[in-house]
């Protein structure tokens, strides 16, 4: 059974996407990032970068345990473990990969980016609000035009859509409207759809704060400031 370290943000999402896609079983590790659980010994051993989501497998490639970090990597692994929503074919396989380092390179830092300045900042600086807001336009549109004359973002259901997925569910905390985006809209409704995905976004709900935004000094530290991690 592979241990997911998680707390349900959009990256650890993209696990829970794939794992229930899969039927792959698994159990959930809490690392509640608002308490500083990131920073624990025991997971930076598994993530040296202090972030979740990350795995171990205790039946990894070599039949010893393996333990995985970075939700992109995680991805590429769990799809080489099954054989499933990556393509062994070269051409199709770069298609997937492509669009997933789109997500790991622009959609997650620059959605993220939209969602510290617009909903954790305390100062509301309007520059980088609309800095983060019209990237994230664009992204967004990035993929309207990619959707054109596909269902999905490379072909069929894969991985990159897994990634991108998640974090498009908070289109209202970027200052983007899915009105304007219809095939943006038909793609999510799609994947929405999928009993997997409804399982998968279920997964730590209840963990979710009311309202986006850490409440207070120390959790503004934890999450964003460095002296946590330079205490270890």
């Amino acid at each position: 059974m592979i241990d997911l370290y998680m707390w349900p943000t959009p990256n650890a999402h993209k696990v829970t996407l794939f794992l229930e896609e899969t039927g792959l079983p698994y159990r959930t590790v809490e690392v509640n990032i608002g308490a500083g659980d990131q920073f624990k010994p025991q997971f930076l051993a598994i993530s040296p970068n202090n972030k979740m989501p990350a795995i171990v497998d205790p039946d990894g490639p070599d039949g010893q345990p393996i333990s995985v970090f970075e939700s992109g990597a995680i991805l590429i692994y769990l799809a080489e473990k099954t054989g499933r929503f990556l393509p062994a074919a070269p051409r199709a396989r770069y298609e997937v990969l492509q669009w997933l380092m789109f997500q790991m390179a622009s959609v997650g830092p620059m959605l993220g980016q939209a969602h510290h300045f617009r909903d954790y900042a305390t100062e509301k600086l309007p520059y980088a609000i609309d800095r983060y807001s019209n990237e994230s336009r664009r992204i967004y549109n990035v993929v309207e035009k990619r959707l054109a004359d596909r269902d999905y973002v490379a072909g069929e259901y894969s991985i990159a859509d897994m990634a991108i997925f998640p974090w498009f569910l908070h289109h209202e905390r970027q200052g983007v409207e899915l009105g304007e985006l219809p095939r943006v809209k038909r793609w999510m409704d799609a994947i929405n759809a999928r009993p997997a995905t409804v399982r998968a976004l279920a997964v730590m709900a209840d963990r979710r704060p009311p309202k986006p935004g850490p409440q207070n000094e120390q959790q503004r530290e934890i999450l964003f400031g460095s002296k946590q991690f330079e205490k270890r």
